[in-house]
C-alpha cells in the first residue's frame, strides 16, 4: 500500500539519537551510529521523530510499504521497553487522532516540533508585578554557580572543580523555567551545560565519557525539561557512562515540567 512513512537521509545523520527519543513506537534504532528503521510495520507515519532532529535528516514521505502493524508494535514496545513505554504509544496515539481532526486547522507558530510549539499561561497563580530596573540591583539573588566555564565544548576534562562532585548534566532551558533549579540541582555539585537539539553535539559522548572517567564523580543528575527533543541529553549521558567504563557510578535523571514543577526523576 501507499502511505507516508519515515525516509533518513543517512548523510546528514549524526547519530545523536534524538529521533530514537521522539519515536514512542520504537520503530528506529542506532546501527552502526546512524538511525535506521527496524521495522516499516512499526513506523505510523506521523513523524514525532522529524521535529526532534537537529540536522533534518529524517522527513516523511509517501511510497510504497507494509501497513502499520498496531498490535505488533505494541508487543516490540512491550519487550524492548516495557510497559510504561506501551502506555506512551498508547498517548501518542490519541495524540495522533486529534491531529489527524485538526490536519485542517490553521498550523500554530512555531513548528512541528513539540518542543517549539507555542504555549502561554503555564502558571495557574495570578501574575507577579513586574521589578523595575531600578530595583533590580537591590533585589539580585546569589548564583549557586561556582565554577567557569560550564558550556560542555568549553569545559576541560581535568578541570579540578569535577573531582569529588556529583555532577549535573544541565540543559539549557531547564534553569530560566525552574527557578528552583540552583538551590536544588547546582549548589554544591559540578555541572555541564548543553542542549541536544541546537548545540553541535560531536564530541559530547566522548568529552562527557572521559569528565567521568578522569574524575572521582559518584553520581551524575541529567536534568532535562520534559519535551522530547530534550531526551536526547539523557541518551548522550548513557552513552557517555558505557563508554567511560565506570560500573560504581550512579546515574539520575530528573525532569522538569513546562510549568517549572519537578515532573519525576529516575534511574538510567
Amino acid at each position: 500500500m501507499k502511505r507516508k512513512i519515515i525516509e533518513i537521509d543517512e548523510a546528514l545523520c549524526n547519530g545523536c539519537g534524538d529521533c530514537i527519543v521522539g519515536c514512542a513506537e520504537g520503530a528506529l534504532q542506532l546501527v552502526d551510529g546512524k538511525a535506521k528503521m527496524v521495522k516499516e510495520d512499526f513506523c505510523d507515519g506521523f513523524g514525532d521523530c522529524v521535529g526532534t532532529c537537529p540536522t533534518g535528516a529524517l522527513q516523511i514521505v509517501e511510497r510504497e510499504a507494509a501497513a502499520f502493524d498496531e498490535e505488533a508494535t505494541i508487543e516490540h514496545v512491550r519487550s524492548t521497553q516495557g510497559e510504561e513505554a506501551v502506555q506512551r504509544m498508547l498517548d501518542a496515539a490519541v495524540q495522533h487522532e486529534a491531529k489527524e481532526k485538526a490536519a485542517a486547522a490553521p498550523k500554530p507558530a512555531g513548528g512541528g516540533c513539540p518542543g517549539m510549539q507555542i504555549r502561554t499561561g503555564q502558571k495557574s497563580e495570578r501574575p507577579k508585578a513586574k521589578v523595575s530596573t531600578s530595583e533590580v540591583s537591590e533585589q539580585v539573588i546569589k548564583s549557586d554557580l561556582d565554577q567557569w566555564p560550564i558550556q560542555l565544548h568549553l569545559v576541560p576534562p581535568t578541570a579540578p572543580f569535577f573531582e569529588g562532585k556529583e555532577l549535573v548534566v544541565l540543559s539549557t532551558c531547564s534553569p530560566v523555567a525552574s527557578p528552583d533549579v540552583h538551590w536544588r540541582y547546582v549548589r554544591g555539585r559540578s555541572l555541564v551545560v548543553a542542549c541536544p537539539k541546537l548545540d553541535k553535539t560531536e564530541g559530547y559522548v566522548e568529552k562527557l565519557s572521559s569528565i567521568m572517567a578522569q574524575n572521582n564523580i559518584p553520581k551524575v543528575i541529567v536534568v532535562r525539561m520534559e519535551v522530547p527533543c530534550c531526551g536526547g541529553l539523557s541518551m548522550i549521558t548513557q552513552q557517555a557512562h558505557a563508554m567511560s567504563g565506570r560500573s560504581d557510578l550512579v546515574v539520575e535523571e530528573v525532569t522538569i515540567g513546562l510549568d517549572g514543577e519537578l515532573r519525576g526523576t529516575k534511574q538510567l
